[in-house]
């Protein structure tokens, strides 16, 4: 809680700080390339979460501060909320689940995915291909995001694809609250300087900067905590 504090005869009123704060990328701006370019991370992370920063503090400004996992639950009722609050967790959990290519291919599944990826989908390949379905344009119309996530009871993973900036943790999305482990940005300003309006090719080559330690780490948590993960 802010002090008012007097300073001769005026009185002095420190700013609030924000409750959310734009993250620092794990990597720099270059460090995806060839895949992602430096100059669509620098906008993405500089200009686009920036603003979903910017309005979920708007939107949140002289209310009690909340983890910004604990605002998806009711997010679809929440007005801007929903827009601002899943634009900022969607981006920051993005974030955090890649690497550059090079550290990318020293990855890999822990066993307990590799299990729930070949239960619930047959393969790895199946998985990718089935995620790719899910990305491709006909499949999210305009923007959105594509998940993989634990069913609520951690025995299964889904492929589950959201409009805007709604995710899977948000009640109504899905027919039950579901727990991302892995999430692909499709928002044309995710690739457009690079791809155009390839969208299939951004996909395909997303796979080369995932760091599936990362997701790894996210499957074992929302398995044995049955929630989300915090960004």
């Amino acid at each position: 809680m802010s002090k008012t504090l007097a300073v001769g005869t005026a009185l002095v009123v420190p700013a609030l700080a924000n409750a959310y704060e734009l993250p620092d990328l794990p990597y720099p701006f270059e460090a995806l390339e060839p895949f992602i370019d430096a100059p669509t991370m620098k906008i993405h992370h500089d200009k686009h979460h920036a603003t979903y920063v910017a309005n979920i503090n708007k939107a949140t400004e002289g209310k009690d501060e909340l983890p910004i996992l604990d605002l998806m639950e009711n997010a679809l009722d929440a007005g801007p909320v929903r827009n601002s609050g899943g634009g900022h967790y969607n981006h920051a959990f993005f974030w955090e689940e890649m690497t550059s290519p090079d550290k990318a291919k020293k990855t890999k599944p822990s066993a307990q995915l590799e299990k729930l990826i070949d239960s619930s989908f047959g393969s790895m390949d199946e998985m990718k291909s089935k995620f790719e379905a899910a990305a491709a344009p006909g499949a999210v119309f305009g923007s959105g995001w594509v998940w993989v996530c634990a069913n609520n009871a951690g025995t299964k993973l889904e492929i589950v694809g959201t409009p805007n900036q709604d995710n899977p943790l948000m009640k109504g999305v899905a027919d039950e609250i579901k727990f991302p482990i892995l999430g692909l940005d499709v928002w044309e300003h995710a690739y457009y300087l690079k791809y155009q309006n390839r969208r299939p090719e951004y996909v395909s080559n997303w796979w080369n900067v995932v760091n599936w330690d990362k997701v790894s780490a996210n499957c074992e948590y929302v398995i044995k905590n049955h929630k989300g993960v915090s960004v």
